[in-house]
């Protein structure tokens, strides 16, 4: 089975403009990232909207790929890329370009998640903390997933799910294992040329959850468990974060 990196990688956000060029130690984000992906893949590449990302690749030696400015997804942007790339990869793994300390065990993780025939999509979960806060669980910027026992994803949400019955609120960390999304995907390539079709769903709609349309059509999206920290940066001060924790992304 070939396995192909992409990296969707835009210029323009909200919160940190520019942030694939933004220097982390002295090499960018981009570079960290296409760095720790190669570390695993040999086919890696990073689909980007602008020039300036597109050169900065080429400046140290890696592979991109100028895709639409119009794409309303990093999985959308994914595809196009795999297209472009004339790739014959039997899957497409999507790497965030904001997450400079994805590990490779992580990568490695979802691959495996496709000797499993049935497999069209992986991402990964973590487990939470169960000395963790019912505060911190409930954060809606981190999606939480329930998992049946052969490890496909029944559901996400930005609700703390399961709901425990009869149990007080801040003793939910505790009382069961509780899952967090890591926004890792991989997908089969017939797969991913499908999903893109999809329209939105009406789940996606009401969670902002782009892989409830997945769910919601009928694919089977597996999960692979990692415990590794992971430091994404969307703002300048997460950013900050990241310097403190160079060591990570030096070993």
């Amino acid at each position: 089975m070939k396995f192909i990196g992409i990296i969707p990688a835009r210029y323009a956000s909200s919160r940190f403009p520019g942030k694939p060029l933004a220097k982390i130690g002295n090499r960018t984000m981009i570079e960290r990232v296409y760095t720790r992906v190669s570390n695993v893949l040999t086919d890696v590449v990073v689909a980007t909207d602008d020039q300036r990302i597109f050169e900065c690749v080429e400046s140290f030696g890696g592979r991109a790929i100028m895709t639409s400015t119009s794409h309303r997804s990093g999985t959308d942007r994914c595809y196009e890329a795999y297209q472009l790339s004339e790739s014959d990869a039997d899957v497409i793994i999507n790497i965030q370009g904001d997450e400079p300390f994805i590990a490779p065990s992580q990568i490695e993780s979802v691959m495996k998640c496709f000797e499993s025939a049935d497999c069209q999509i992986a991402t990964l979960v973590r487990p939470f903390d169960k000395e963790g806060s019912y505060a911190s669980l409930a954060d809606p910027n981190t999606p939480k997933v329930v998992i049946g026992n052969d490890g496909r994803a029944l559901y996400f949400s930005r609700s703390v799910i399961p709901y425990l019955r009869n149990v007080p609120q801040d003793q939910w960390p505790g009382a069961a294992q509780f899952y967090t999304h890591v926004g890792l995907y991989a997908y089969r390539a017939d797969t991913l040329r499908e999903i893109v079709n999809l329209p939105q769903s009406s789940l996606e709609l009401a969670e902002s959850l782009e892989q409830l349309r997945w769910l919601q059509a009928g694919y089977v999206i597996r999960t692979a468990e990692t415990t590794c920290p992971t430091i994404g940066i969307d703002t300048p001060a997460d950013l900050a974060n990241a310097e403190k924790n160079l060591h990570i992304l030096d070993k």
